[in-house]
């Protein structure tokens, strides 16, 4: 029998139950999943199904070393609010969106992000447009600076976003 980890929270640092990750089940909810412990490096969203190799869940590879819980958010019935600025500290441009954008040049010209203010909802950054690439889990609060929202490279470079609310 293969070693497994059966989680129902938020766990910062899954290190001392597996040293690899080749599958995942969903029982419920929706989660993130970390590649390094303390919810850093890649992150992938997750929800209810099997998973039963990382490129299911679009992973890079099987390193699995944190996990967080989404709460709710196929019960938010609120409105989904955030503004992205071109630069850090809320500066430079910026727009506000309500909704999802598959291409974040095409409505704000600019391939990067250097920071935002989620207002209500759960959000998904990806760095390439038509949601592939790198994500980034973001919920309400202030992101001052791209490596806030846990960027794991030198680059604020997020070409499209969508809003959480069950599943995509």
């Amino acid at each position: 029998m293969s070693r497994h980890y059966e989680c129902g929270s938020d766990c910062s640092d899954l290190s001392s139950y597996f040293n690899r990750c080749n599958s995942i089940r969903v029982e419920g909810g929706n989660w993130i999943l970390y590649e390094h412990p303390s919810y850093r490096g890649h992150q992938y969203y997750l929800w209810q199904g099997e998973y039963p190799d990382f490129q299911r869940w679009m992973g890079f590879n099987d390193s699995i070393r944190s996990c967080r819980f989404i709460p709710n958010v196929s019960n938010y019935h609120g409105q989904y609010k955030m503004r992205i600025y071109e630069r850090g500290d809320y500066q430079g441009q910026m727009m506000e969106f309500f909704d999802d954008c598959p291409n974040t040049y095409d409505r704000f010209r600019f391939h990067d992000i250097h920071s935002c203010n989620v207002f209500d909802g759960h959000w998904m950054f990806y760095e390439e447009p038509n949601y592939r690439g790198c994500q980034y889990y973001l919920r309400p609060g202030q992101y001052r600076r791209y490596s806030d929202w846990g960027s794991s490279t030198s680059s604020a470079r997020i070409g499209s976003f969508r809003r959480i609310y069950h599943r995509f």
